[in-house]
């Protein structure tokens, strides 16, 4: 603030005039393009641009950025030793710390802002257990790992100290209620982002042509896209299924990784849809195949909000997903998309059939106005919001005991 000019009283400062305001960033595997990251990062240039100053927790720090980083990584003794010894150095090391704010992306009650990109892992175990047989679901309640992940759950919202939970869909934000009971005033929805101008109706004419010759589709086929890695919480089966009792001139691609990929694909086969199947793997750069598609499908078992969802409404597909997504409440039935339970397979084949007797362009208008207000900038600006609230709080918490 320069000399003589006064504060705004309805914009106050996040930064007490005596000291700046550090802040804490739990992320146990750190990389510059995560997700998560994504999320906060343009939040946090503007806080730092106040002098805030934000530290890196986490196992291994690549560097890069700007950002101190303390390192909590202790030995490895699988993945339940992994969370479990990393959440304990993390809440030792900040209680010698002093930060202002503590948020955290894994669940880990020694925070003040709790990101449930995840969403609640008990239910994704109860959507799970629908597609299991009974020995398998005895090996989920058995597994300790699973009882680990749901007791630090449950840690994490009866903590004192949490003060907001950042939601990435109003599913996920009711399913905290729902199971924890958790105060509704602490719980905020803040959709991610996407990129308007990258992800567009345009690529439809840059990309499929040329994508349907590489895979050997006709040009005159409809296509349908599946975008996610972790096939079976991604709902590939119903999505093969539904493919069976689709006319010969309906082609799939699957984009995504699964360490099960060939037992999809002896599915496939056994379905005799492989040869209107393409596994296409994962790929870094997804835009052309979002150009070549007609719709988006993901009949997933549960997933909070998939930002494969946003792009394909931005790039006007009609979106066909399942009641467990957090892109369901999106949609306008039978407008830009349609939702069906995820094992619904004739309730998904109806929905394809219904989207391939359209024309493309009866969906690009209202499937694009979708995510028109949800750039990225109304992202940071949304989490920006929460963050100045917070930091005030804890500033005048500060001066109070000055």
């Amino acid at each position: 603030m320069s000399n003589g000019e006064q504060e705004d009283p309805h914009h106050p400062s996040l930064i007490s005039h005596h000291q700046p305001l550090r802040i804490a960033l739990i992320r146990q595997r750190y990389t510059s393009f995560g997700g998560a990251e994504r999320f906060v990062a343009n939040a946090v240039r503007a806080l730092r641009a106040e002098g805030a100053s934000l530290t890196i927790v986490t196992r291994r720090w690549p560097g890069g950025e700007e950002f101190a980083p303390l390192i909590c990584n202790p030995f490895y003794l699988g993945s339940l030793w992994r969370d479990w010894s990393f959440a304990r150095c993390v809440c030792r090391s900040l209680a010698k710390k002093d930060f202002d704010l503590v948020q955290s992306h894994e669940r880990i009650s020694c925070c003040d802002i709790y990101r449930a990109g995840d969403g609640v892992h008990r239910e994704w175990l109860a959507q799970r257990r629908r597609v299991l047989g009974p020995l398998s679901r005895l090996g989920i309640a058995l597994n300790p790992f699973h009882r680990h992940v749901l007791s630090a759950e449950k840690h994490l919202f009866s903590s004192p100290q949490l003060k907001a939970v950042i939601c990435n869909s109003s599913m996920v934000k009711e399913e905290i209620q729902r199971h924890f009971g958790f105060p509704e005033e602490k719980l905020h929805v803040i959709y991610s982002g996407v990129d308007l101008d990258a992800f567009h109706p345009g690529l439809r004419e840059l990309h499929r042509t040329a994508v349907l010759a590489q895979n050997n589709i006709p040009t005159d086929a409809t296509v349908f896209l599946f975008v996610g890695s972790g096939f079976e919480r991604k709902g590939l089966a119903t999505a093969l299924r539904s493919l069976v009792e689709l006319p010969s001139s309906t082609y799939l691609l699957v984009v995504g990784k699964d360490k099960k990929l060939e037992q999809f694909r002896r599915l496939a086969n056994k379905l005799g849809v492989e040869a209107r199947t393409r596994f296409l793997g994962g790929q870094e750069i997804v835009k052309p195949f979002y150009g070549s598609a007609d719709a988006f499908v993901l009949p997933t078992l549960y997933d909070p909000f998939p930002n494969a969802a946003l792009e394909a409404f931005a790039c006007g597909l009609p979106v066909i997903t399942s009641t467990k997504s957090g892109a369901a409440e999106l949609i306008r039935e039978g407008e830009n998309g349609f939702v069906c339970d995820a094992l619904d397979v004739a309730g998904f084949v109806a929905a394809m059939q219904q989207v391939a007797t359209q024309r493309t362009s009866h969906y690009n208008a209202p499937s694009r106005d979708t995510v028109a207000t949800l750039s990225p900038s109304a992202m940071s600006s949304r989490l920006f919001t929460l963050y100045r609230d917070l930091l005030n709080d804890a500033r005048i918490g500060v001066e109070k005991c000055v």
